[in-house]
């Protein structure tokens, strides 16, 4: 029999809040994270706007030492520790440098591109032929793993700490990763998870392909517009979500708080076949991503309480919706409740299956279906597939016991997870 996996712990640094409690407020009032740059203005740009977390001096100082902090300039890295840190205490675990390695527990947290300022900072000293100024913390900060390096010391796991990267599918991907560690049992608790960073150098690409925004560079908070007629592209984003998965005997043994359970999931890739592309979708690899996670789960797709979608203000949402009805057998009369973080937080890249997952799994704990705003003006051909109530602006309060999430990535690369209340 293969053990079940919980959630005992989550942390969140999302451009609509940052920690738990904060997030929560966000996602339940439809807080947006999106706002104007200048700088982006003064470079070019098409698209003006983004979305990043709001960190102070005194927030970071909690979590970094004043040696930790020393000539570290990684935004995702950042994110990423006050993430896993909060996402750890909040699991009821206590960070202690001095605590002895933990070989039960072992760390997966996904980033995209890490330490890009770090990159270009050390860039400009090599063309300086100054090498060794580049600075101790330059390997650290650069390297794929540096995440997961930095939150494996910081605290003690001593079972596989890695970093996975599979563009927007990363953090969907990590946490299914986590998942079948324990369920193999070659670990107990997992903590998962991925960050972004985010600046002119990370999103500069996406403004040359133009599949960003350049609509509300005065109407920021009406930028991300995903299942929208007046969609014009996504608006870019960063931050870092995490959380703490243990094997559900282990977890009632000590006591835990549990979230909600991971049913299961899948993991695949359309192989740019059949329509898909680096930037495109495979909608037959799509739907059997769906229809392998909920095979896996063992549901039923009408006990499905939620769909939180990729959803990304693209021209590929009407697509979206259509794999999801087709994977699920839905009509449109049954086609349940479907949201899009991204509507408040902007695409948040490798951190956006992470901190969507949060969203999903909050919405099972508190109770509560979390709007999508800037979606009063339904895609008509959107409004065809389903029915038109399935989507909201505004919050639902509802007994939410089953939702299912999927994250698309580039390179043609899907990731499927079904969350549930916990049933003894």
């Amino acid at each position: 029999m293969k053990k079940r996996v919980v959630i005992t712990g989550m942390g969140v640094v999302a451009p609509n809040g940052v920690g738990i409690d904060d997030f929560v407020q966000g996602i339940r009032t439809g807080r947006s994270g999106v706002e104007y740059f200048q700088e982006l203005k003064e470079l070019g740009f098409s698209c003006c706007i983004g979305a990043v977390p709001k960190l102070s001096e005194d927030l970071i100082s909690r979590y970094l030492t004043d040696l930790q902090r020393k000539n570290f300039n990684s935004s995702g890295i950042l994110y990423g520790c006050i993430a896993g840190m909060d996402a750890w205490t909040d699991a009821g675990l206590a960070i202690d440098q001095n605590s002895e390695e933990d070989y039960d527990t072992g760390i997966i947290f996904g980033t995209g591109q890490s330490g890009v300022d770090k990159f270009r900072e050390a860039i400009y000293k090599l063309d300086d032929k100054k090498v060794r100024r580049l600075g101790s913390t330059t390997v650290a900060q650069t390297m794929a793993s540096g995440i997961s390096a930095y939150l494996g010391g910081i605290l003690g796991c001593g079972n596989q700490v890695t970093t996975n990267s599979s563009a927007c599918t990363t953090g969907t991907e990590s946490i299914l990763m986590g998942v079948d560690r324990i369920r193999s049992g070659r670990a107990r608790r997992m903590l998962v998870g991925s960050c972004s960073d985010h600046g002119p150098y990370i999103w500069g690409g996406f403004d040359a392909m133009r599949v960003m925004t350049y609509k509300h560079n005065d109407t920021p908070e009406k930028g991300s517009r995903p299942m929208s007629a007046s969609a014009a592209g996504f608006v870019p984003g960063s931050g870092a979500g995490a959380m703490i998965l243990e094997d559900l005997e282990w977890a009632l043994d000590r006591g835990a708080k549990i979230y909600a359970e991971i049913l299961g999931g899948h993991i695949n890739s359309g192989g740019q076949r059949q329509g898909g592309t680096m930037t495109a979708p495979n909608a037959t690899a799509v739907k059997k991503c769906i229809r392998e996670a909920v095979k896996e789960a063992g549901i039923d797709p009408n006990s499905i309480d939620a769909i939180n979608g990729h959803l990304t203000a693209t021209t590929k949402d009407v697509l979206e919706i259509y794999n999801w009805k087709e994977a699920l057998g839905y009509s449109s009369k049954n086609f349940p409740y479907i949201n899009s973080l991204k509507s408040m937080t902007g695409h948040c890249l490798a951190a956006a299956g992470s901190i969507e997952c949060i969203a999903s799994v909050l919405q099972i704990y508190h109770g509560f279906l979390f709007p999508s705003i800037n979606s009063e003006d339904l895609h008509p051909d959107i409004i065809e597939l389903i029915n038109p109530s399935s989507v909201s602006g505004k919050i639902k309060a509802q007994d939410v016991r089953t939702v299912i999430k999927a994250s698309f990535g580039f390179g043609d690369v899907n990731a499927c997870i079904i969350f549930r209340k916990l049933k003894n």
